[in-house]
């Protein structure tokens, strides 16, 4: 089966970057889409960035401008840059995919198992 697998996340001051990971492995044909998803603390599970099959993105407001969202599809994997970090930006993160799978081809979501951030000075 598909499995995702995240790194990246951990401790960081105000105004700094971290650089999120998650790589996909198992059988796959493609991965039509990818998101990265956060739930912080007294907060809902909110989209954070997504990208889908054709390259086009989309931010939650608070991120546009300080976080990037790209993909390696050759290394079947999506990376969230965090710049400019702030407090209200500490959660944890999962990734999500919307994986095509082989031998039957069909599409399935699966998530990662999440990493925490954490902003702080």
């Amino acid at each position: 089966q598909v499995q995702l697998v995240e790194s990246g996340g951990g401790l960081v001051q105000p105004g700094g970057s971290l650089r999120l990971s998650c790589a996909a492995s198992g059988s796959i044909f493609s991965i039509n889409a990818w998101a990265w998803y956060r739930q912080g603390p007294g907060k809902q599970h909110d989209l954070v960035a997504l990208i889908m099959a054709g390259g086009r993105t989309k931010y939650v407001d608070s991120a546009k401008g300080r976080f990037t969202i790209s993909r390696d599809n050759g290394k079947n994997t999506v990376y969230l840059q965090m710049n400019s970090l702030r407090p209200e930006d500490t959660a944890v993160y999962y990734c999500n995919a919307r994986v095509v799978t082989i031998p039957v081809a069909n599409e399935y979501e699966y998530w990662g198992q999440g990493t925490q951030v954490t902003v702080s000075s």
